[in-house]
């Protein structure tokens, strides 16, 4: 699984002009499947991301993680973070992961994530959606559950 974490002053993901998550402080995480993720990925990347020191102390370092601040999860499935964009001009997509298996590590995922306490918004998993945010530094990480 791949990721894309915004550190997010607030944020809202719309389908058909109709708003269907938001956020206030948090993160907004983009999130992609391959296939052969599994839910030891998910797990990974979710401890990961609510663990996450970027938030910044009262010193002004990045030192607090999402936990540490109550902070919330905007999470959207892109399926684009598995595009190769090597050879030609349009993207192969054959990494991404069928539908299916997507959106049961997808679920799987912010599931974990609200276990912990935080508050997760999503978008609708394979609709066209328009995501809105204020990157807050900006503050952006990719991160990749086979590069550990």
């Amino acid at each position: 699984m791949r990721v894309v974490v915004q550190r997010s002053k607030n944020a809202s993901v719309a389908v058909e002009g109709k708003i269907v998550g938001q956020i206030q402080k948090g993160f907004v995480v983009l999130v992609g499947v391959t296939h052969e993720d599994t839910e030891e990925d998910a797990f990974y990347l979710a401890e990961k991301i609510v663990h996450l020191r970027i938030f910044e102390d009262e010193n002004g370092r990045m030192n607090r993680s999402l936990l540490e601040i109550g902070g919330e999860v905007l999470s959207v499935s892109q399926f684009t973070l598995y595009g190769d964009c090597r050879k030609g001009r349009r993207p192969n997509f054959m990494e991404a992961a069928k539908p299916d298996h997507a959106l049961k590590l997808y679920n799987h995922f912010n599931h974990l994530i609200q276990e912990k306490g935080i508050k997760v918004e999503t978008g609708k998993f394979a609709a066209m959606m328009d995501v809105q945010l204020i990157n807050d530094g900006p503050v952006t990480l990719v991160i990749d559950s086979k590069q550990k």
